[in-house]
């Protein structure tokens, strides 16, 4: 009885804990069950090596990141340079912006600043046009046909005043500056006057089309040449009209020569306007407080605009007129 008790109760060679039940025999006896291999499907998470039915996993971080495709759509092509020329041949809106946008690779392009001078641009035409309404400047169609060309004289106005300051800035700006970045910044401003050029040209094209002064060069070309006389012309008032907006805008893309530049030269020439104005005696039409009001209001605006995108560059991207000149 003990060795019995001993063996199917007490712990014994094939029995389990006292109390307990039968316990299995040790592998290899002649009554222990089949051990289950261990490999694929139990002990592997996925067929064998050269298994014919076999596929790879997923790639790391799946399904969140697949290399080979990236998600958004496929990145933009840059056009050709031939391509480009040709696109702004038959498009002259399309080469006005290659030609007054800045473009220097690295520049700071600050969208805030942007779209508060275009803000400052359209209110100011608004204002403009309501100052002309309330006035009585324009009664009938032959008084609005007055007011827009006396508006596109003075945006012309401010172009030739803009031309003429340019150099004189810019110079100062570039004699100024040390450490020679003096070498940098005139070959950094060929583009803008590039684009003072541009803007000459394409007005003197308009007056060979039209300028009465000019009907003998006309005749002399005879019909072929009076066919391609008016192409030009109207692909350089398109040219010369959208210019005009973005010569104001981005002030000849002086941006290309240094960040500092468009808002310091800005400034400069609406105070010249304020001038011209004064001198000329613009909007005698006007009572003398609102054409005071209309006159100082906006130089103190761009002033303000000026100083305060000179902070954000500061202030945003390091950069300073004393940086600029290294001084």
């Amino acid at each position: 009885m003990s060795g019995y008790g001993s063996g199917g109760y007490g712990g014994g060679p094939y029995g389990g804990p006292a109390g307990g039940g039968a316990a299995p025999p040790p592998q290899g006896h002649p009554y222990a069950p089949p051990v289950p291999p261990q490999g694929y499907p139990y002990g592997q998470p996925g067929p064998p090596p050269g298994y014919p039915y076999g596929q790879p996993g997923p790639p790391p971080g799946y399904p969140y990141a697949q290399p080979g495709y990236p998600y958004g759509p496929p990145p933009r092509v840059e056009q050709s340079r031939a391509r480009k020329i040709l696109r702004g041949l038959y498009n002259p809106l399309y080469a006005a912006q290659r030609t007054f946008r800045p473009a220097r690779p690295g520049i700071v392009d600050d969208r805030e600043v942007r779209k508060l001078q275009l803000w400052r641009t359209g209110l100011g035409l608004l204002a403009w046009v309501g100052l002309m309404v309330t006035y009585n400047a324009v009664a009938s169609a032959a008084d609005v046909h007055g007011v827009a060309s006396e508006r596109l004289d003075q945006s012309w106005s401010s172009v030739l005043v803009l031309v003429c300051t340019f150099p004189v800035v810019v110079g100062a700006f570039v004699a100024a500056a040390r450490d020679g970045l003096r070498r940098v910044y005139l070959r950094r401003a060929l583009r803008p006057l590039g684009a003072v050029l541009a803007m000459m040209a394409s007005m003197g094209t308009a007056a060979l089309a039209m300028a009465p002064e000019l009907a003998g060069v006309r005749d002399a070309v005879g019909l072929p040449g009076k066919i391609v006389i008016v192409v030009v012309c109207l692909w350089s008032i398109g040219f010369a009209l959208y210019g005009i907006g973005l010569s104001l805008v981005h002030v000849f893309r002086t941006a290309d020569i240094h960040e500092v530049l468009p808002p310091i030269l800005a400034g400069v020439l609406v105070w010249e306007m304020a001038l011209v104005d004064v001198i000329t005696g613009s909007y005698e039409q006007v009572p003398t407080g609102a054409r005071v009001a209309f006159i100082l209001g906006a130089p103190v605006t761009v002033t303000a605009l000026s100083y305060w995108e000179l902070s954000r560059l500061r202030r945003h991207h390091g950069l300073t007129l004393r940086t600029a000149l290294r001084r």
